[in-house]
């Protein structure tokens, strides 16, 4: 398992050397994600990768659940992701915007997103997203996917962190006080534990629609046969 995220690191976030930033950062962190975004749309039902009980997965944990969609809507998709995952960017700011219109808007589907970071910068922007307010919260996701290659790659990752979080209302001093909380540090790691823990979570995005698993990056024929599946 992944070594576990701490406060040094995220301090450090700015101060480590280029090489270590492509070490840490970027390299490792994207090579740890799951399979490549499929091209084709023939595929309508991909195989899933097992089921967990539902009940324990909806269960409360460290950090609250931010729900996308209405509480009461029938589906239940919850994305284990990190915000350095390229493939998790691509579902966001691809896929996402559709089944949001289609499946979420109307009151099928709701989303539960949960942190998987894989490196300090995934951490970084995760507690970011947790420090906004929480209706800031899934539209400071969706910037920090669609911005993605500006602050992850970056040599100082600082600058534009701190540009996209000054859009949902951070100052500096908000940011930094955001990024040396270290109890939502230990909770963003606890996430992530316990994804990996009791849902046998490795590889990002992993997501669980009605408990059944899939990983990487479902398209939306892929993720709409699912939804619909589960509706009829």
């Amino acid at each position: 398992m992944t070594e576990l995220l701490t406060r040094r690191k995220i301090l450090t976030l700015a101060a480590v050397s280029t090489a270590a930033i492509a070490l840490a950062a970027g390299t490792e962190a994207w090579a740890q994600d799951a399979t490549p975004v499929p091209n084709a749309s023939d595929v309508k039902v991909p195989p899933a990768a097992g089921t967990v009980d539902e009940a324990k997965l909806l269960a409360p944990g460290t950090l609250k659940d931010i729900v996308m969609g209405k509480a009461e809507a029938p589906v239940t998709i919850v994305e284990y992701a990190s915000m350095t995952c390229p493939h998790c960017a691509h579902f966001a700011t691809t896929t996402l915007p559709t089944i949001k219109e289609k499946y979420i808007d109307t009151g099928k589907a709701k989303l539960i997103l949960r942190e998987f970071p894989f490196d300090p910068r995934a951490a970084a922007a995760f507690m970011l997203a947790r420090c906004a307010p929480e209706e800031r919260y899934y539209p400071l996701v969706e910037v920090l996917f669609k911005q993605q290659e500006q602050w992850a790659g970056a040599a100082n990752a600082e600058e534009p962190l701190l540009q996209i979080s000054k859009l949902a209302g951070f100052t500096q001093e908000s940011f930094k006080a955001c990024l040396t909380n270290q109890k939502l540090l230990d909770d963003v790691n606890a996430v992530r534990e316990r994804g990996a823990n009791e849902f046998g979570v490795n590889a990002t995005p992993t997501f669980f629609i009605n408990g059944t698993r899939y990983s990487g990056a479902l398209s939306v024929d892929e993720m709409s046969a699912i939804i619909d599946g589960l509706l009829k």
